[in-house]
């Protein structure tokens, strides 16, 4: 588990599966903490926070481990170029006076994720609202803030959901309480909307969509929202993202992400099928 609150260095999925790679290169090599750092110079704490991701790839540190590491040469310059690119800001970065730092991991793994299962008992997911809607849940999250700033963060939400055009699109599944769709945000004619963006993305190959209806009763996601990521990249392990008022937690420990795969497994199997979200939306869209 991670937990990632205000301050530090949010990474980007590639400089998470670089610090793996090195982790892996120094343990095949026999090469302890202690003696890594001392190659480089700076404290074993500095070498586990290299592997973790959690400071930037400095580039003279990483050749020198990987020298020790018995890396040969020409992999050595392959190595290091993808570590140059892992070190520039992600898009996201030109909106870092409106993201906070502990949510920025979370673009950066929703960007490269292949898979996204998520459960959300409140809001409609960041990836499939309107414009209308979001600004409705930006107005309300941050009442303090300029019409400009609620703008920026309306922004920032729609750009997120480029990737769902993409060609390399991730598989999106969510599953959404019945709440989600009632809750009346920002009145009848943003809803009506909603639905219909929502009834939109149904058709797209790679959304998919169910309800979990109050009929269900008791289920064992009701303590709130979770997203889980799977990635093409054989060193980063599927990560599970909580959030709270204060900040986020990270699970990348297989029991934890395996917990809240089970609970999403035995979700899907209460909540409607998938065929029928859409005629669960148009009946909702009748009642606006």
């Amino acid at each position: 588990m991670r937990e990632n609150r205000s301050g530090g260095s949010a990474p980007t999925v590639l400089r998470m599966v670089l610090g793996k790679r090195l982790r892996q290169l120094r343990e095949q090599a026999g090469v302890s903490f202690e003696e890594a750092a001392r190659t480089i110079e700076v404290t074993p704490l500095t070498v586990r926070r290299i592997e973790k991701a959690e400071v930037g790839l400095r580039i003279p540190y990483v050749r020198e481990l990987l020298r020790a590491y018995g890396v040969p040469a020409a992999e050595i310059d392959g190595f290091l170029a993808l570590a140059r690119e892992a070190n520039r800001p992600g898009w996201w970065y030109k909106f870092r006076d409106v993201l906070p730092e502990w949510f920025r991991a979370y673009v950066s793994l929703e960007s490269e994720a292949s898979v996204i299962r998520l459960y959300e008992p409140h809001y409609v997911p960041g990836l499939l609202q309107t414009y209308d809607y979001a600004t409705a849940l930006m107005r309300v999250g941050f009442p303090n803030e300029s019409k400009e700033e609620i703008a920026r963060r309306v922004d920032l939400r729609l750009r997120r959901q480029d990737l769902l055009a993409k060609p390399d699109a991730p598989a999106v599944w969510a599953i959404v309480d019945e709440t989600v769709l009632r809750r009346p945000v920002g009145g009848p004619e943003v809803m009506r909307a909603q639905i219909d963006r929502l009834a939109e993305v149904c058709s797209m190959p790679k959304v998919r969509i169910q309800v979990m209806r109050f009929s269900v009763g008791a289920h064992p996601g009701a303590y709130g929202p979770f997203h889980h990521f799977r990635f093409g990249f054989s060193e980063l392990p599927d990560i599970v993202y909580t959030e709270n008022l204060a900040g986020s937690v990270y699970y990348d420990r297989p029991e934890d992400v395996v917990a809240y795969l089970e609970v999403l497994d035995r979700m899907s199997v209460q909540a409607e099928p998938v065929a029928r979200t859409r005629e669960i939306l148009d009946e909702l869209r009748k009642e606006l």
